[in-house]
């Protein structure tokens, strides 16, 4: 059977990563059209996505998950069989001073996109209504924190505590729903901090490398020692193509890293790569500019995740086993893409 893939949010950090690796040469014979949909708010950026684009094979359709409609008629003229939902609002910072568009999008968003899939999936053909597939994306951070010691799994209680992880836990919930009440095929996914690549410079890696090289002090929360795992954006989006082709509906698989860093260390990390392969032109180390502000509010001590589920249901294995290779390869990017991040800060402002 042939099948076509959507990717909402398809021009942000995670969803142009899983956009590369979709239309990639390995899964040709997985997907004959993947089609990447995108609002193109100031974290979406159609440069992340454009060369992909042949108007055959792999084609951008610029819109809103809000606009039924248009999502709808996007799902009958491609007939869609699979759906990976990454469109989100994600900032925690952002959803502290401006909740409402968290809410809008995160919640009324993805009510709005699970009612236009389940609507094209009923009146599917019976092959393809049993093989399709609706996988929601989300985070570890609804639920809630951990302390010193402990893992979250899939069976982890939600504890959210921002308006950021409170909307998407909104979100999952509304997916789980929808799964059980009308039978829609939604299989849910839960990840720790993602790093790589066109991460938009308002996260805590690509910042600090923008503020290195622009010779600008590195704000650090409080003394920097709240924990967070880290995944590489392409191990996150290997994991959510399994979930997507071998994951049971009904079922939610979480993805990590296994490289739980204090952020204090991570960004004493980046100082110390860049000292290696961007020597600042006064010869002194670039930690001289780390500088540590008031903690934000509401700021969770601990995350990590335990990911033997998908390990063993999935066969969901890491390139990137060390964080520090990982990051290394991350800042070469940045290193030789500062125009984007200059285009992007454009963007935004």
């Amino acid at each position: 059977m042939k099948r076509n893939l959507l990717i909402t949010g398809a021009a942000g950090f995670i969803g142009s990563t899983l956009a590369r690796l979709a239309a990639s040469a390995q899964n040709l014979s997985t997907y004959e059209r993947c089609i990447l949909y995108d609002k193109l708010t100031y974290a979406g950026y159609l440069g992340n996505i454009e060369e992909l684009i042949d108007h055959n094979r792999t084609e951008f359709i610029h819109g809103d998950i809000s606009d039924f409609d248009l999502v709808l008629k996007t799902l009958k003229k491609f007939a869609i069989t699979d759906i990976i939902h990454l469109a989100a609002e994600s900032h925690v910072d952002n959803s502290i001073t401006g909740p409402k568009p968290f809410i809008e999008t995160n919640i009324s968003g993805t009510f709005n996109l699970l009612e236009a899939a389940r609507k094209h999936w009923q009146e599917l053909d019976i092959e393809k209504k049993s093989a399709f597939r609706f996988l929601h994306v989300s985070t570890d951070e609804v639920f809630g924190e951990l302390g010193e010691g402990g893992y979250f799994t899939e069976m982890t209680p939600y504890r959210p505590n921002s308006p950021y992880s409170a909307s998407k836990a909104a979100s999952d919930h509304l997916a789980r729903a929808w799964q059980h009440t009308y039978g829609l095929p939604v299989i849910v996914t839960n990840c720790s901090n993602n790093y790589g690549p066109r991460q938009f410079p308002e996260k805590l890696i690509p910042r600090m490398i923008d503020c290195a090289l622009h010779e600008q002090p590195l704000p650090v929360y409080g003394k920097g020692e709240n924990v967070r795992d880290w995944i590489h954006t392409e191990d996150h989006g290997q994991g959510l193509l399994l979930a997507l082709t071998s994951g049971r509906p009904g079922e939610t698989y979480c993805f990590g890293g296994r490289a739980e860093r204090k952020n204090i260390d991570v960004v004493k990390a980046i100082c110390h790569t860049l000292d290696e392969l961007h020597p600042r032109e006064s010869g002194k180390k670039y930690d001289e500019l780390i500088h540590f502000v008031t903690d934000r509010p509401g700021h969770d001590w601990r995350y990590a995740i335990d990911d033997k589920k998908a390990e063993t249901e999935l066969g969901f294995k890491r390139k990137y086993k060390n964080f520090e290779d990982g990051l290394k390869q991350t800042i070469k990017w940045y290193l030789t893409n500062t125009n984007w991040i200059e285009k992007i800060k454009a963007k935004k402002h």
